[in-house]
């Protein structure tokens, strides 16, 4: 809710009158109102273009962390056929969906954040970074910036993290399927490479199958030592942050890993 700045005092003979300033105006986003709920209040109140920006590979243990920022046109072209979550979607849905969100988009940007990058930096240093470059990637300068889950500071523009916001917001919905189909591309061809890890079906993340080729043979390179599961079946590898170390040696069970180590900016950009 708005602030009432405090009242002004102005003298039309006597007495001094009280004059309440004009209330600034109050823009109300309900969740049951549907994707698009955001971006139409950002467009009532003058704030576009509106971009969003969404990950894919936060808890997978091998392979990049993929970071995608998408503006989508106002009006009907703006509305893609079968846009949600990318979790929710079937990979045909995704890839059609996808190849929507590319053709529509004002612009779009994906940024690859290689796993010796989430090692050195940590995982959500990794993220923060890979949305601010995707955004500054996008060839439009946004007026707003909507962000899921948690907020990005140091932007030009204003923003708001939303919380399950690919499940709410169709500029966050759409980073997400970019980020998803970006990933999920660069690990089918990872498969062909190391094809026993089975890359292709868990797209690199801590499954019983994935674990047990882990036992097998080891880590690969496109794993991220970072990674409790894989640090444990690695045992004195130079890659190994000190930190998980630590948590390997307290028997920790945890697949993720966050570093608080200064910014890098040693990406593999995609944009377009």
């Amino acid at each position: 809710m708005s602030t009432v700045p405090p009242l002004r005092t102005v003298r039309r003979g006597t007495p001094v009158q009280a004059v309440l300033p004009r209330p600034l105006p109050r823009f109300v986003v309900r969740r049951e109102a549907g994707l698009y709920a955001y971006e139409k209040v950002l467009s009532r109140a003058g704030l576009t273009p509106v971009a969003g920006a969404d990950e894919a590979g936060r808890g997978a243990c091998a392979g990049p962390l993929v970071v995608a920022a998408v503006v989508l046109p106002g009006g009907a072209r703006g509305r893609v056929p079968e846009l949600a979550d990318s979790k929710l979607l079937t990979p045909a849905a995704r890839e059609r969906v996808y190849e929507q969100v590319v053709r529509r988009a004002v612009s779009w940007a994906a940024v690859v954040v290689p796993p010796g990058e989430v090692d050195r930096i940590g995982l959500h240093v990794a993220n923060v970074q890979g949305m601010r470059r995707a955004l500054a990637r996008l060839t439009v300068t946004p007026a707003y910036v909507l962000t899921d889950g948690f907020p990005i500071a140091g932007l030009a523009a204003p923003g708001l993290a939303v919380w399950k916001g690919d499940r709410v917001s169709a500029s966050i919905a759409a980073a997400s399927v970019v980020a998803k189909v970006t990933r999920d591309r660069i690990m089918a061809r990872l498969h062909e490479r190391f094809p026993t890890y089975d890359f292709a079906g868990h797209k690199g993340y801590v499954t019983a199958v994935h674990n047990a080729a882990l036992d097998a043979q080891g880590p690969c390179p496109e794993h991220r030592f970072s990674y409790v599961n894989v640090a444990r079946r690695a045992p004195g590898d130079a890659r190994i942050p000190t930190r998980t170390l630590l948590r390997v040696a307290a028997g920790e069970d945890d697949s993720v890993v966050e570093l608080d180590i200064a910014d890098t900016t040693s990406f593999e950009e995609v944009a377009r």
